[in-house]
């Protein structure tokens, strides 16, 4: 069967066979002319010498006789099996005495091969099909949570919401009144010289009064 990438189509190789016979080409130069093999040129050539112009069609690569295939009776067999017992081909090849792979194959060209395929109760493929295309519409209906103030990621929007600007300011004021304190402030416990930081501007403004035990007892 021709395919998109195929070298020769019927026109193709109509062409050939023409160059060939009718106007004394050699099989190699218009082989080399269409990009293909002699081989191919000689195989196309035969062909139309046997059939004519159908022939020149594309045939199916299946084989024309199957010997060891199996029966309809098995392929039944194995389809009730599945829909009965709702297992896997690893279960049912030993079970019906045949490969987990020709019962693979078997179920997947009967449309069976996967279980969330079909309905639970009656082992019946759940498909559908209409006439028209559209016929049918689909909607999808999600839940969604709810978003807190600034979105749903990064950082948060504290003006926004007061309660929020009022719980995040002691901490915030307490950090930065922490940088501006030296060592010696904190000695009721013994702090190694390299804990110790340089001291910085506040962005919030001065330092607040409160007691060094407030500091100590919300800083870690």
């Amino acid at each position: 069967m021709g395919h998109r990438r195929a070298r020769l189509t019927p026109f193709g190789r109509y062409l050939l066979v023409t160059r060939i016979l009718l106007d004394g080409w050699s099989v190699t130069a218009a082989a080399e002319s269409l990009g293909v093999s002699r081989a191919t040129a000689h195989k196309w050539l035969r062909r139309f010498r046997e059939e004519g112009l159908e022939g020149l069609e594309g045939r199916s690569s299946a084989p024309h006789r199957r010997p060891h295939a199996l029966s309809d009776r098995e392929v039944d067999r194995i389809c009730r099996a599945r829909r009965r017992l709702k297992v896997g081909p690893h279960r049912l090849g030993p079970e019906l005495g045949h490969p987990r792979s020709t019962v693979y194959a078997v179920l997947r060209r009967r449309g069976l091969s996967r279980l969330s395929h079909l309905d639970r109760p009656t082992a019946i493929p759940v498909r559908y099909e209409r006439e028209h295309p559209g016929e049918l519409l689909h909607v999808d209906v999600k839940k969604l949570g709810r978003i807190r103030p600034g979105g749903a990621g990064g950082s948060w929007d504290k003006a926004a919401s007061p309660r929020l600007r009022r719980v995040a300011a002691p901490a915030m004021t307490t950090c930065t009144w922490r940088s501006t304190i030296t060592p010696a402030t904190r000695s009721s416990r013994s702090i190694p010289t390299s804990e110790a930081r340089p001291a910085r501007a506040s962005c919030c403004g001065p330092p607040p009064t409160w007691p060094i035990s407030v500091c100590r007892s919300s800083g870690s």
